[in-house]
Parts: C-alpha cells; sequence; structure tokens
C-alpha cells in the first residue's frame, strides 16, 4: 500500500525540468525492531512537495499504511531538476540504531555548452551557477546530511537521540551530528551485520572507463565496510584510496592530487569543515573492465548491492551452517550473488558463488525474512518499463533429495477437428539423475501416467482442456509444468501473408504487394471477417 511513483508517499518526477527523471519516490522501507508490539513502519520518501527526502514512522493498521498517523522524524532538501543520486536504504542494527542512506544527490553527466565536463570522473565543478555538477557541496560537506549513511535511535515519541561513536560530535561547528559515514556517492543498498554491528552498503560508481593523467581514476563500483564512523573518500578518492585531482572548470587545468590523509574540501559550495577526516579504502572495489584484485566480479555494467551477514539461529537455519558469518554481495546489472568470507576481525579473505545455478532478473534489494530465509526483489531486465519477469523471489534449500526442474510444456497443436489427436512433449530434468515418472493432467478428470516425457492421446468429445503434468522422481520429490489450454472439435485457421519482391525495409511512396491466405479445416472462410493491420 506504500508506492513509489505518484502517489502518497512520493513522486518519480521533478518540480519543473521536463523529461527528467529524479529518481525520487519511496526510497526505503524498514518494520520496527518491536513490529510485532507496536506495528510501526519506517518510510524514507519524497513527498511531492516541499523538495525534500523525508524519514518518517506510519502505523500499520488493518494491513495498510496508515497515513494519518505519521509522524515525521527528519528530512533534508534534495534537488530534483537534475537528475540523479538518492541512495534510500534504510535498515535497523543491533540497540535499535537506524542507518539511512543518502545519495549525493548530483550529477554525473556533463555540463550542457561547457568547454570543460566531468567526462565521466569526480563533479568537481564549483563555478558559480553549477552547484549540482559540484558533489563536494554534499557528500564532501560535513554540514550537509547527503551523500551519507545517517545513524540514528528513534524514541517513542518519534524524535531521536545521537548515539554515541558518530562521526561528530552534537554540537560540533559546521558539522551534522546524524552522520555515521560521509563521502558516499550513491549508497544504493545497505546492510547491518547484527552480531557485529559492522556496516555494509554498495557504492555505485562513476562512469569513466580509464585512468587520465589529468583527472584522476577511472570509475569503480565499492563494497563497502565500517567497524565505525568515516570518511570513505567521494568525491575526493575512489576504490583504494585512489586520488583524483583538482580540476579547474574554467581553463581545463588541473591540480595536486588530493590527499587520503587530510582530504581538502575548498568549494565555495562547502558549507562545512575544510580539512576531511582520513579516507578509508574501499572493502571490495571493481570497474568496468576485468578486476585484478577481485577477479570473480567479472566484467561489464556495474551496480554493486550489499546484502545481509546470514547467521544460523535456533528454530531458523534454513541454510548450512558454512555460510555463517558470510557477507551476502550481489549485482543489478550483472546478475550474480558472491557469498563474501572474512576473517573474525572482519577482514576480507575470499569470496565465491552463490546460487550460481538460478537466473535472477537484475536483483535489486536482498532481505532476510522472519524465517531467516533470502528475499529477492528482482527488478526485471527491462529499463523505465512495465517488466514480466520481475517479482520477488525466496530462496529454499533443499538438503539431500532434489525435485525435478520443469523447464516447459509443449502441445504441438493446440487445437482440431474431432478426433483431436494431443501430441505433448515435457521438458524436464532430474538434478540428481533420478528416472522420472510423468502423471498428466488432460482435463475433467482425465489422467494417465507414462515414463516418458512425450504423449499422444485422442479426445472424442468436443470442449477445452486444461493439459499440465506432473513430474516426479523416485523419492517422490515432485514439480508441476505451466498449464496449456487446448480445444476439441474445432481448428484454428491457419493464416499467412505473404510478400512480393522486398520483404525487409519500407520506402515512402513505394507500395507493398501482399496477398492473405486463410485456410480453415473446420469451416469456409468469410473474407469479411479478415482484418489487416500494419506497423513499421
Amino acid at each position: 500500500t506504500v508506492g513509489s511513483g505518484t502517489g502518497v508517499l512520493g513522486d518519480s518526477k521533478t518540480l519543473n525540468t521536463p523529461d527528467v527523471n529524479a529518481e525520487e519516490g519511496l526510497l526505503g522501507i524498514a518494520l520496527d525492531p518491536n513490529f510485532a508490539k507496536n506495528q510501526y513502519v519506517y518510510a524514507f520518501y519524497s513527498p511531492v512537495k516541499p523538495s525534500v527526502n523525508r524519514l518518517s514512522r506510519f502505523k500499520l493498521v488493518n494491513d495498510k499504511i496508515s497515513t494519518a498517523s505519521e509522524k515525521i522524524i527528519l528530512e533534508f532538501y534534495s534537488q530534483r531538476e537534475i537528475c540523479c543520486h538518492t541512495g534510500g536504504s534504510i535498515a535497523f542494527g543491533p540497540g535499535g540504531l537506524l542507518y539511512v542512506s543518502t545519495g549525493d544527490n548530483s550529477t554525473p553527466f556533463d555540463a550542457p555548452k561547457s568547454k570543460y565536463v566531468n567526462n565521466g570522473y569526480a563533479p568537481l565543478d564549483n563555478r558559480q551557477g553549477f552547484q549540482q555538477y559540484d558533489a563536494r557541496r554534499s557528500a564532501g560537506n560535513t554540514n550537509d546530511l547527503r551523500g551519507k549513511v545517517l545513524r540514528i535511535k528513534i524514541k517513542e515519541d518519534g524524535t531521536y537521540d545521537i548515539p554515541d561513536g558518530n562521526l561528530f560530535p552534537k554540537g560540533q561547528e559546521k558539522t551534522k551530528p546524524e552522520i555515521f559515514v560521509m563521502g558516499n556517492r550513491n549508497p544504493y543498498r545497505i546492510s547491518v551485520d547484527q552480531k557485529t554491528g559492522f556496516l555494509y552498503w554498495g557504492e555505485v560508481g562513476p562512469d569513466a572507463s580509464n585512468d587520465d593523467a589529468l583527472r584522476g581514476p577511472r570509475g569503480y563500483d565499492e563494497v563497502n565496510q565500517a567497524r565505525k564512523a568515516g570518511f570513505f573518500g567521494w568525491p575526493l578518492f575512489i576504490g583504494n584510496n585512489y586520488p583524483y585531482k583538482a580540476y579547474d572548470y574554467t581553463d581545463g587545468k588541473n591540480g595536486e592530487a588530493f590527499d587520503p590523509k587530510a582530504g581538502l574540501n575548498n568549494s565555495p559550495n562547502n558549507t562545512g569543515l575544510s580539512t576531511l577526516p582520513p579516507a578509508q579504502p574501499a572493502f571490495i572495489w571493481y570497474p568496468y573492465g576485468e578486476s585484478k584484485e577481485f577477479p570473480q566480479v567479472g566484467a561489464g555494467g556495474r551496480t554493486a548491492m550489499a546484502g545481509p551477514v546470514y547467521y544460523s539461529r535456533p528454530g531458523a537455519s534454513p541454510y548450512p551452517s558454512y555460510y555463517d558469518g558470510k557477507l551476502i554481495i550481489y549485482e543489478w546489472i550483472r546478475g550474480w550473488v558472491k557469498a563474501v568470507t572474512m576473517s573474525p576481525e572482519g577482514d576480507y579473505l575470499s569470496m565465491e558463488p552463490m546460487l550460481g545455478e538460478i537466473s535472477l532478473a537484475a536483483p535489486i534489494d536482498m532481505e532476510l525474512g522472519p524465517d531467516n530465509k533470502l528475499y529477492i526483489l528482482e527488478y526485471g531486465k527491462g529499463w523505465f518499463t512495465k517488466n514480466p519477469d520481475a517479482g520477488i523471489t525466496r530462496i529454499d534449500y533443499m538438503a539431500g533429495n532434489r525435485p525435478p526442474i520443469v523447464k516447459n510444456l509443449e502441445i504441438e497443436k493446440t487445437s482440431g477437428l474431432l478426433p483431436y489427436k494431443l501430441v505433448a512433449k515435457v521438458d524436464a530434468t532430474d538434478p540428481d539423475g533420478d528416472a522420472l515418472t510423468y502423471v498428466w493432467n488432460l482435463g475433467k478428470g482425465i489422467k494417465k501416467t507414462t515414463t516418458s516425457p512425450e504423449l499422444q492421446h485422442t479426445f472424442a468429445k468436443a470442449g477445452e482442456f486444461a493439459i499440465s503434468v506432473q513430474v516426479i522422481d523416485k523419492d517422490k520429490a515432485s514439480s508441476k509444468s505451466n498449464t496449456v489450454t487446448v480445444y476439441a472439435g474445432n481448428e484454428e485457421p491457419k493464416v499467412d501473408i505473404t510478400l512480393t519482391g522486398n520483404k525487409s525495409f519500407y520506402f515512402p511512396g513505394k507500395p507493398i504487394n501482399y496477398q492473405v491466405l486463410v485456410s480453415d479445416k473446420g469451416a469456409a472462410v468469410n473474407k469479411s471477417r479478415i482484418y489487416v493491420s500494419n506497423t513499421y
């Protein structure tokens, strides 16, 4: 009942700029740790007006979000005139501390009508009127909540306290006490280790494909780990603290590389401290190309995501204890899921494929449910469209015998005159190599059993019949096919359009010669019921 896009809790459009989507809407959602008692739901979202991103608490009443119960906890300005980067993941950690990720709210694109532009490197344009091209005003600003991961302690009345250990103490000039981690570009998905309290997040990086002597390093995506509060580099550093260089957008000249030990923010758009805390290197980092440090991540487009750290627990241990303490990371673009093994102190040791045999359609979020099982939100492989492959997937681990895998049921001809001969074939395999039995449901109580994946059956009576098959292995584990409806008693006509001459290209003003051929075994063809449409 809470949706992104235009609605009660979000609007994905900009304020005034046409043809621009600003990645706003419902950004993050989480249940209160005591949800069973208080029914509190937290939403981080973008109201239509004013132009802010807002963290609010709601009450769930009769399985619906009660908008009348809204208690605004925190909000800050977010510009929506130029795309992008909102972050937006929220998660509770140990002690009931709430973490909120926020993007740098800066554009990665080149400024129009400018000779010297970002070119996919760090946005450091400090010219007057180009504030949205300068991430030092947000991610590199100690006095701004954008480009951060915030950490607060919610109180019963909906206000909050600042927990010990945040990056800046309450009351320090030119800082915000809510900041736990700063120097973030787009911390899109975050997760908190419920035992250690370590924060993990995927950082979506910039687009430059190659290192540049004038500007600095190529783009990297990152998976980060914060054991304590810190500055994680952006927009002065990326990856393993690779430094960018100061750059003058008026004449194209560069300056010195920034110093990771004491980053300098001298932008006129900065309202915070000019000397930043020491930069922390990424936990895992990788470019578009092959990674020498982490070859397992592959190559190609990149959108890093950080999922949960898994632990078995009494009454809810759905996966092998082998995965205890492993961080699960995943990739929206590349589609993989990896399990990361760490030392007892949290240092990176190795990674390996997880769910390698499962095809995921752009995994965009991953959570552990109350049953301690993984639930994966799949965006779908289309961009900015309604995706039929979008959905929520639950991962079940099958110990011992595994059920058959049924890919597709095919019917040779789905209609026919009486007597109608059905020819069906199912594509099924058993992961354990077991012999399979096929129980065919032919509709209206008709069933047949075979040891072959093919079936022939003749229908003597007219009607519609829903055809499916259950595939069973020797230990009685089973899977069911899709259902295909067939019709006995009338056969659909065969239709063909034949073209004369050119068949591939359209030329304005030249006629297309075609003929429509229709045959129908069941009846004479009524040409007045033939309709021809075209598109190009």
